[in-house]
């Protein structure tokens, strides 16, 4: 007969049986007052028996022909920024770039939302504790505990977090803690709200709680925004929304860029170890990773395209919102019916060449800022001035892609400051000087790469710029050839693009030689481009200095 295991088997009463309760229980119930005599509290569970528990309780929940677990967010499959907000309390409200992406949120309501959440978790049979750190440099990491109410989440952050060995995790003690009831809607008549969606971040308590959705990315992005706070303000640290890899001789590269631009797929190169793929910092001494590990979209994933991706999906991995067959468990990646934005999450080790532990103490060599410009307007690579650097870390573009909307029938620019306006705590701006400045201290080089449509537009007769010149782009950037290269200038933007890269045809270097539908059109095309980014920074120019607004296109 093969055992049982039953870790929260309730009393016939309905209240657990008596026990020593433990530090984590007594402090789950004397600062949320988390009912330990009602309420199973699952303790830092192993992959394994979150498994079990996914399995049993969550429906939706399977296990994949390659071992990875699947779940499903329910109505949410992406982000919530509009319902993000941030308590407006003393310590912080001087520092916060108030506006659309950090709404304020008054105490009391914060209070009212805190309540919900410790109800809605005092009424399950068991919760799930997880803690972890957040920054592989010990100097500056925060203790981070996320208390939640699906294995789902838990096994998520347990792979996002950085893994503590067991002895850290003795006396284990939090600088934050989530509150994660996600299943659980907020009052959306509460003052304040706009929907029953709730994502609150509280630094002077340093708490988050989050209400009405139960998409993992809140949880992870959420740490992020802590960070974007912490790092700056209390060490003088610049967070990044970045990926990083290291080359062979210690040579380190950072790449910006927003959903879509080969941020991931990039930095996944078998020549250079992977420092991390989406979340930084850089202080005085090097570049270290947040994360412990890795959210990769997963859409259209292929072992052929992205093997390291591919093969990272196995046992312990957590793949959301994906469509598999019912028999062989086999997913296909192809279908998008569930969303666009499906995901894969694992630890950072299942990738091979995975720097372990992820950081580098060297300042990073290149600094790439990515973009994927559907209109086939900017350059493939440009080399730019620390002032030109500014100004596109400020405007953070790429393309909103035609077709994926309704009525969207050509490309849509978007926007994002320093390539990560959805969690930015701090003025835009201040990482801007920041990262300005520590490119010229430690002599980086910085390059603009579009990864989008080269000979004409997505809907004049362009084509994507094959991955294969890309790669041979970065390995030119790599091997230094391409910091010594001729240039010429690309007037309206007023960019320096090179005129050969060995292994790249020339005629897709500048875009206005390889137009193929008119010059007219072409024309017509960088203008409006052009005329977009200048809009876009009329809001950051009474921060900017002459010189950086100068670093612009100009009409």
């Amino acid at each position: 007969m093969i055992p049982t295991v039953n870790r929260t088997s309730l009393h016939p009463s309905g209240v657990l049986p008596a026990h020593k309760h433990t530090e984590i229980e007594e402090e789950l119930h004397d600062k949320a007052n988390i009912d330990y005599d009602r309420v199973a509290i699952v303790p830092n569970p192993s992959v394994a028996a979150l498994y079990e528990d996914a399995l049993v309780y969550e429906t939706g929940t399977a296990i994949t022909s390659s071992g990875a677990l699947t779940a499903y967010s329910g109505v949410k499959t992406g982000r919530s920024p509009n319902d993000k907000r941030i308590v407006k309390e003393p310590s912080s409200e001087n520092e916060i770039w108030w506006g659309p992406v950090n709404k304020p949120m008054s105490p009391e309501v914060w209070r009212i939302n805190r309540e919900r959440a410790i109800d809605y978790l005092n009424t399950r049979s068991r919760i799930y504790v997880v803690d972890g750190f957040a920054g592989w440099d010990e100097r500056y990491r925060i203790n981070v505990r996320v208390v939640c109410a699906r294995a789902y989440h838990a096994l998520f952050m347990r792979n996002m977090l950085i893994r503590p060995r067991p002895e850290e995790l003795e006396h284990f003690e939090p600088d934050y803690v989530i509150y994660n009831a996600g299943p659980f809607p907020a009052n959306r008549y509460t003052e304040g709200m706009t929907s029953s969606t709730s994502v609150a971040i509280n630094f002077a308590e340093k708490e988050m709680v989050i209400l009405g959705t139960e998409y993992a990315g809140e949880m992870k992005k959420g740490v992020f925004t802590v960070l974007f706070y912490e790092m700056p303000v209390k060490h003088n640290v610049l967070t990044l929304h970045s990926s990083a890899n290291e080359g062979k001789n210690g040579d380190v590269t950072v790449f910006f860029g927003l959903s879509g631009t080969g941020k991931t797929t990039l930095s996944a190169d078998q020549n250079r170890a992977l420092i991390g793929d989406d979340e930084h910092c850089w202080t005085d001494t090097g570049v270290f990773n947040i994360e412990g590990g890795c959210y990769a979209k997963c859409v259209n994933l292929s072992a052929e395209k992205e093997p390291d991706i591919f093969n990272a999906i196995r046992f312990g991995s957590v793949l959301e919102n994906v469509v598999f067959d019912p028999e062989t468990r086999v997913v296909d990646y192809d279908d998008t019916t569930l969303t666009e934005n499906t995901r894969a999450s694992y630890p950072i080790e299942y990738i091979s060449n995975a720097k372990i532990p992820c950081i580098s103490s060297r300042h990073p060599t290149n600094i790439i800022l990515l973009c994927c410009d559907a209109r086939g307007v900017l350059p493939v690579i440009s080399k730019l001035t620390p002032e030109q650097v500014m100004y596109h870390f400020i405007s953070g573009y790429t393309s909103k892609m035609a077709g994926t909307e309704e009525g969207v029938t050509e490309p849509i620019a978007t926007f994002s400051a320093c390539f990560a306006q959805p969690f930015l705590a701090l003025s835009p701006m201040r990482y801007a000087k920041m990262l300005a400045k520590k490119i010229t201290e430690h002599k980086a080089n910085a390059w603009l790469l579009n990864t989008g449509w080269v000979g004409g537009s997505v809907i004049k007769g362009g084509r994507r710029c094959p991955l294969k010149y890309t790669r041979a782009i970065l390995d030119s950037i790599h091997s230094g050839e391409l910091a010594n290269a001729e240039y010429e200038n690309y007037e309206v933007f007023n960019l320096n693009i090179p005129t050969h890269i060995e292994g790249v045809p020339s005629e897709i270097l500048n875009p206005r030689t390889s137009w193929k539908s008119g010059k007219d059109e072409f024309t017509t095309e960088v203008t409006g481009l052009a005329q977009l980014f200048i809009k876009n920074f009329d809001k950051y120019s009474h921060e900017a200095t002459s010189e950086v607004r100068a670093a612009g296109p100009v009409l």
